[in-house]
Formats: structure tokens, C-alpha cells, sequence
């Protein structure tokens, strides 16, 4: 037998892979399995990025800051030198730089995991996402007062929505991949699935959701144990002999979560003010972080405490008494954060709130004793509930807070307590201010957005979708028993006025102009209605509903945004809303598993 020609024997193994392609395809968007692997695949790949900059961070620390090899910086008592104080002004140098670079090759804001899957259905830029990483990496590792959490989140995120993209996974099922990407990020870095499972429900999915279970958990134990076989761990707290926690103990423990939500609010506004103060300075962005990493520097000279995130001085303040230093580092470390963050440093508040947290609980503690010593609250165990409550106000998620002091300190009997402190905090921030950090920033940028609950839907619902494209027409210079003859009597049928170059005039319901013929003929436009109200094609359904309300009106005219007045269609009130129900309920049921 003569072999097939050429043609013939490229076509099966040309086709076989794009059939098993299209079939993996088909797989990972019908089935909830497919959804599952696929986070388990990103959760993997989200924990080798949290290695790789977890020793790319404590590389830079033990060079620069002349550590032992496992030392963290801010657990190492004092500075190897007083030229060590220039380090964080020479990575605000570089990180200044950077944002003159980037301002003129990426001018666009960075879309975090938190807006992404709030605004955009789910889809980042990976690109993006990896120059964020390696900023926080250039950030702490140069000793600037924040976390490599903002990256941890941002790349296991980036990787998730790069993933999902090349599947072309539906909206619903990308966000929340999304969030079981950088809930398996961040859980991976502090070895605490369950946190990093409730991190991805409550910041970045925005709600719990049965069919995001499987998911986000699959990730956050794939990622988990990426890196623990990797060899990255964090040491669990000193264990805490406090007495068994009385019912009437926890109204002690609200009060804290009462002060942790005012100094979170505090701490916010700072951050903000301080940013503010730069941009009026008019500094060159080099000049803004190196001033202020000089500044985060000679702090440092006092305690290396400030620097970093704290994960080391976590460790070594539960643990010790207190004293005035816990006050004054306390003060130190909230000015570092506001200065690393404000000047232009990029970070994260998540590990210094939580250091934070557990200075203010022993502060608290100490206070408490001093005014009322029948009390004798135990100043461990107030630091531990102090930092899930200030990471509540500062970060939000009260169960993921929860949950990392859980894993943190493996005691389930402190849990309790430490929910108590998280969920007043959380509503005291809620009340009082209505951000957490993340979405706070969103506001100055003149977002609304509170939460990563899907909103994206709503703006992409324009009027440009949901209108009538070929509405009726009419001269506006006409006379009404033209009118009647060209528009028989229809109740509730409005007709659009339009002049010789399609610019609206006014809407004309057809059933008044029958009854307005009855008393003479005249011209149309008499009867012309809402001609100083319109819709454009950009406004989105909320839009159109207030304008709606506003002008007292069922339809109303769609014309250009050019500043021309053209008509391009024609909207319903009832059927806007209509539209808005039946996406509203698409979304519900995407939500809940049901689509």
C-alpha cells in the first residue's frame, strides 16, 4: 500500500490536538471538576510564586542588612550599622524611578484582584501583576515599612485570570478562580489554608458561595503545600497560658475591638494624609520614597522593629512584657507604614496591621489594668485578639482574620474571643467609615466599589444595549394631521421629533396628538414633550433609571454624545428595568450555582 500523501498525514495530528484541546476546553467549563483542577493548577503555580519572592525578600535582607541566614530583619534587635539607614532611601530611589518608567510605558492604574473581579469580571493583566510583585519585592526587601501581601495577592491572582482566560472561562467561573488564586497566594505565605480559603470568599470572591467552595479550597491547599515543600513556614506563635476566657471577659475584649476599629480608621486617614502632603510638594517621585525612606530609616535606628512587615517582631512582642517601648514602637510603626505607603513604596497593611494589632492589644491590656486591676486581662492574650481585631478595621474579613489567629496559634480556645474583637471591629469600621483599605483607595480614585461583590455587569449594562435602535420618527416641524395619519391612535406609543438633520425635538405621545386634532389642526411640536431630557449610549442602567425619575417620564430619546443631538434610538423605563431584572437574576444564579 503507497503512503497518503503529505496532506493526508499532517491532518490527523494536526486535528488530534485541537480536538483534545477543544474537549479539555468543554471539560474545564461544564463540569464543577474541571473548575476544581484548574485552581489546583493556579494554587500550585500562585505557591512557587510566593517561594521565589519570599527568598528573593529575605536575600536582599540578609545582603543588605548583613543578617544570618534565616534572620528576619525586624526581629534582629538592632542595626548592623548607622549606614543602614540609607538603604530604604536607596530603594526609594529605585521605586521612584520605577513609577517615572512605568508612568510613561503603562500610564494606566494597576487593576488589583479586588477591582478585577468587582469591575472587570475577573480579568487582570499578568504582565501587570508581575511588575506589582516585583515592586513589593524592591519595596520590602530594601526595609520599607510594608508586606509582600499586596504581591503575594496580586501575582496568585494574575496567574489565576491568565489561566482562566486561556480556557475561556465563563465571568462567574473566572472570579472565582480569581479568588482562589490569591486566596492560595496569601495562604500559602503564612501556611494557613483556611485563612487563605475565607481571604478568597470574603476580599476577593466578595461573598460565600457553595460553588466557589471546591475551588478556592483546592487552591489554597495546592498552594499551601507548593510552598511548604519548598521550604517556605511561618513559626506559630508562642503558646498562650492565659485563664479560661469567662462569658463576661468578652464585653473586655469588644472594647478592644471598639479601639483596634478607631485606630484602624486612624490609620487609614494617615496614610491618606501623608500621600496628600507629597502630591502638594511637588517632589519628584525619586525624591518623595528616598525623603521617606531616610525617614523609615532613622526611625529604624531606634528599633528595626518598623521595618519590613514585623513579621519578626510579632513573634518576639507577644510574648514580652509590656512596657513604654511597646508605645513608642507602636507610634514608630504606624508613621513607617503611612510614610512607606504615602511616598510611593508598594505594599501591603495586611502583616504590619497585624503586628500592629498585637502592640495595641498589650497596650490595651496594660491600660485596662492600670485603671481597673480587678480585671487583670492577660496582656498575651490581648495582643493575639488585638491583631485579628486591628487587621479587621485595616484589611477587612473578619473570618479570615479569625481564622489566620486560629492557625497562627493553633489554640481553638482563643477563637471565641478573637471573633468577638474581629466582628466589632468590622462593624465599627463599617459604621463609622465604610471602607476597608483596599476599597478605600478605590474611592479616592473616584470609584464606588466597597466590596469585590460583581458590580462590573451594571456598567457594562448601557442604554447602548437596552434601547430601540429604530424608534419612530417624525419632522418636528409637521403639523398634526400629518401626524395622525402616519401614527394611527396607539395608546402609550411615543414618536420622536426629529428636524431636516436628525436632531431631536421632543417626544409626542401618539394618543394625545389623535385627541389634540379633535380641537384643529396645528403643528406638532406644540405637543412636543421632554426635549430638554435625554439619554446617551454610555449611560449605564442606573443612570437611565435616575434620569427616568427625574423627568417624570416612561421613554425617553437616546441621542449622540458628540454634542450633536442626533437621535439613535429610543428607551423604555419598564424595559430597562426589565433588562436590569433578568441580569440581576443571571448573576444571582451564577452566584448560587444555579446557571
Amino acid at each position: 500500500m503507497s503512503a497518503p500523501p503529505p496532506s493526508d498525514r499532517r491532518a490527523p495530528s494536526a486535528g488530534g490536538p485541537a480536538r483534545v484541546w477543544a474537549f479539555l476546553r468543554e471539560a474545564v467549563r461544564s463540569r464543577e471538576t474541571g473548575l476544581v483542577l484548574l485552581a489546583a493548577l493556579a494554587g500550585v503555580i500562585a505557591g512557587l510564586a510566593v517561594t521565589l519572592m519570599s527568598r528573593v525578600t529575605g536575600l536582599l535582607h540578609e545582603w543588605l542588612f548583613a543578617l544570618a541566614p534565616g534572620e528576619r530583619l525586624s526581629g534582629s534587635g538592632a542595626l548592623g550599622s548607622p549606614w543602614m539607614v540609607l538603604v530604604p532611601a536607596a530603594g526609594g530611589l529605585i521605586m521612584g524611578t520605577l513609577a517615572l518608567v512605568l508612568k510613561r510605558l503603562r500610564p494606566g492604574p494597576f487593576i488589583d484582584p479586588i477591582e478585577a473581579n468587582a469591575l472587570h469580571g475577573g480579568r487582570m493583566s499578568l504582565t501587570d501583576s508581575i511588575i506589582v510583585a516585583a515592586q513589593t519585592m524592591i519595596s520590602n526587601g530594601f526595609g520599607a515599612s510594608l508586606g509582600l501581601e499586596a504581591g503575594f495577592t496580586q501575582i496568585g491572582g494574575g496567574i489565576a485570570s491568565r489561566v482562566g482566560a486561556f480556557f475561556g472561562l465563563r465571568r462567574n467561573d473566572l472570579r472565582i478562580l480569581v479568588g482562589a488564586g490569591a486566596g492560595g497566594a496569601i495562604g500559602a505565605a503564612f501556611g494557613a489554608p483556611l485563612m487563605g480559603a475565607f481571604y478568597g470568599f470574603e476580599l476577593i470572591i466578595g461573598v460565600y458561595a457553595i460553588p466557589a467552595a471546591a475551588p478556592v479550597l483546592a487552591a489554597t491547599l495546592s498552594a499551601m503545600l507548593t510552598a511548604r515543600a519548598l521550604g517556605v513556614s511561618i513559626d506559630p506563635l508562642p503558646a498562650i497560658t492565659a485563664p479560661v476566657v469567662e462569658p463576661a471577659d468578652f464585653f473586655v475584649f469588644v472594647g478592644l475591638g471598639l479601639v483596634a476599629a478607631l485606630a484602624a480608621v486612624v490609620i487609614m486617614r494617615l496614610v491618606t494624609g501623608v500621600e496628600t502632603l507629597f502630591a502638594r510638594s511637588r517632589l519628584p517621585p525619586p525624591v518623595r520614597a528616598a525623603l521617606a525612606g531616610a525617614c523609615v530609616g532613622g526611625l529604624a535606628l531606634y528599633s528595626p522593629e518598623v521595618l519590613s512587615d514585623g513579621h519578626g517582631a510579632l513573634h518576639l512582642q507577644v510574648a514580652s512584657p509590656v512596657t513604654a517601648a511597646v508605645a513608642i514602637v507602636f507610634a514608630l510603626k504606624v508613621v513607617a507604614s503611612a510614610l512607606s505607603l504615602g511616598s510611593g513604596f508598594r505594599g501591603g497593611l495586611f502583616f504590619a496591621s497585624l503586628f500592629l494589632g498585637a502592640l495595641l492589644g498589650k497596650l490595651y491590656a496594660a491600660a485596662l489594668s492600670a485603671l481597673l486591676p480587678a480585671l487583670a486581662v492577660d496582656p498575651a492574650l490581648a495582643a493575639v485578639v488585638g491583631m485579628g481585631a486591628l487587621a479587621v478595621g485595616v484589611v477587612g474579613g473578619p473570618f479570615t482574620m479569625s481564622f489566620l489567629v486560629l492557625e497562627m496559634t493553633r489554640d481553638l480556645g482563643i477563637t471565641a474571643v478573637v471573633i468577638a474583637a474581629a466582628a466589632t471591629a468590622s462593624l465599627t469600621v463599617r459604621e463609622t467609615f465604610g471602607y476597608s483599605f483596599s476599597t478605600w483607595r478605590f474611592h479616592l480614585r473616584g470609584e464606588t466599589i466597597r466590596s469585590a461583590q460583581d458590580v462590573g455587569w451594571m456598567r457594562a449594562l448601557t442604554v447602548e444595549r437596552m434601547m430601540r435602535a429604530d424608534p419612530p420618527t417624525f419632522s418636528a416641524g409637521g403639523r398634526l394631521s400629518a401626524f395622525c395619519a402616519t401614527y394611527p391612535l396607539d395608546p402609550g406609543r411615543w414618536v420622536v421629533l426629529v428636524d431636516g438633520q436628525g436632531r431631536y425635538g421632543g417626544l409626542v405621545e401618539a394618543a394625545e396628538a389623535h385627541a389634540a386634532l379633535q380641537h384643529g389642526d396645528g403643528p406638532v411640536a406644540a405637543l412636543a414633550r421632554h426635549a430638554g431630557t435625554v439619554l446617551t449610549p454610555g449611560m449605564t442602567v442606573k443612570q437611565a433609571a435616575d434620569a427616568f425619575v427625574a423627568a417624570g417620564a416612561e421613554d425617553l430619546a437616546v441621542v449622540d454624545g458628540a454634542g450633536e443631538g442626533r437621535v439613535l434610538g429610543l428607551l423604555n423605563e419598564a424595559d430597562a428595568l426589565r433588562r436590569y431584572a433578568q441580569e440581576l437574576e443571571q448573576a444571582r444564579r451564577g452566584l448560587v450555582g444555579d446557571a
